[in-house]
């Protein structure tokens, strides 16, 4: 009975050393569950915000500041056994008592977006490096110009905000076309150029003879009023330019993005009739110009491989995943929130265009 109590003493004391160690096997498991479930909440919060702005209220955003998750397992074992001597009557036995305790304590610190830093994520204009960032990254030029921008040397983009609407220049609709053109083509880059001192991004458009680069090129220097003859041009934010050396871009603000996206979304239209949320006014001119860049549906369930899907005022509204033209822009809309911490204080960049 002795070697029993032993055999099982020792069995029990592999396992707890097998067991020693908690953290390692945790890092895989927890850190790609975090991560995806960060990001779904994130997307189902900016989604919500959204609907917020569409129906006039006040949009809320709380960060996830820190994510701290504790283990521990801890365990006894407790043996004792009395046995009597041979040749002495008695009772022979064995006990063997093993505990253990394991504790999972996850710390998450929410932090709401406000005073100053709702100032400057929300309310300060997306710095025009970031936009030409977000182009030199991939992203299409028209869609970018289309959503961070209000107006380059003076031509106006739609605006679908209930304040102050805009309908659009054609002229700002055949720009954003030939910045795609120049941009498909690869006939854009982008570098950085030491000027008195200070690093200045510098977009420029590669010298080619082709034509399907020239002509968009051209297209860009009538546009905007360029000097033929320039090679660089000085970008600045601001809404007109001082001489046709300088091209000036007035970026909107996060908020301004927010507002003009959720005029974009379809609400049920006895929302509309009884007034409980803004009615764009866009005629069918400014559709064809301009057209919605996001597809957000409705209706009393969502499906269940929507892409992102929330409930708000008894309705279901989510975008489909087989939408990527939404999808990428709601993603852009993710990424523009980081781009509003751009220091305000960098240099402005240039852009290059060869003379022709």
């Amino acid at each position: 009975m002795l070697k029993v109590a032993i055999g099982v003493f020792c069995l029990g004391a592999l396992l707890l050393a097998s067991c020693a160690s908690v953290g390692p096997p945790t890092i895989a498991r927890d850190r790609f569950d975090y991560v995806a479930s960060i990001s779904d909440s994130w997307k189902r919060q900016m989604l919500l915000n959204l609907l917020k702005v569409r129906y006039t209220d006040a949009p809320v955003f709380m960060d996830i500041s820190s994510v701290i998750n504790s283990y521990s397992l801890e365990g006894d074992i407790a043996l004792g056994g009395q046995v009597a001597p041979v040749g002495r009557a008695g009772d022979t036995f064995a006990s063997l008592g093993v505990t253990g305790k394991y504790a999972d304590k996850p710390t998450i610190s929410y932090q709401p977006l406000a005073g100053d830093k709702f100032a400057r994520n929300l309310m300060a204009p997306i710095p025009v490096t970031g936009v030409l960032l977000l182009v030199q990254s991939g992203y299409p030029a028209d869609m970018v110009f289309r959503i961070c921008v209000n107006t380059i040397n003076g031509l106006e983009n739609s605006y679908g905000g209930p304040g102050n609407p805009r309908t659009g220049s054609p002229k700002f609709r055949e720009l954003m076309t030939a910045l795609r053109e120049v941009q498909a083509a690869g006939g854009a880059g982008m570098r950085l150029k030491p000027i008195k001192g200070t690093q200045t991004t510098v977009l420029f458009f590669h010298p080619t003879t082709d034509n399907a680069i020239v002509a968009p090129n051209r297209k860009i220097r009538e546009l905007l009023g360029l000097d033929p003859s320039a090679e660089e041009f000085h970008v600045v934010y601001g809404s007109y330019p001082e001489n046709d050396k300088e091209i000036a871009i007035l970026t909107r603000s996060i908020l301004q993005v927010l507002i003009d996206i959720a005029s974009m979304i379809d609400v049920p239209a006895a929302d509309m009739s009884e007034g409980r949320v803004y009615s764009p006014r866009r005629t069918p001119e400014q559709e064809r110009m301009f057209p919605p860049l996001l597809n957000v549906r409705h209706g009393a369930t969502a499906p269940e491989d929507a892409y992102v899907s929330i409930r708000y005022r008894n309705q279901w509204f989510w975008i489909d995943d087989r939408d990527p033209q939404s999808k990428a822009m709601f993603n852009s809309l993710l990424l523009m929130f980081s781009l509003t911490e751009t220091a305000q204080t960098q240099a402005a960049p240039l852009v290059t265009i060869p003379a022709r």
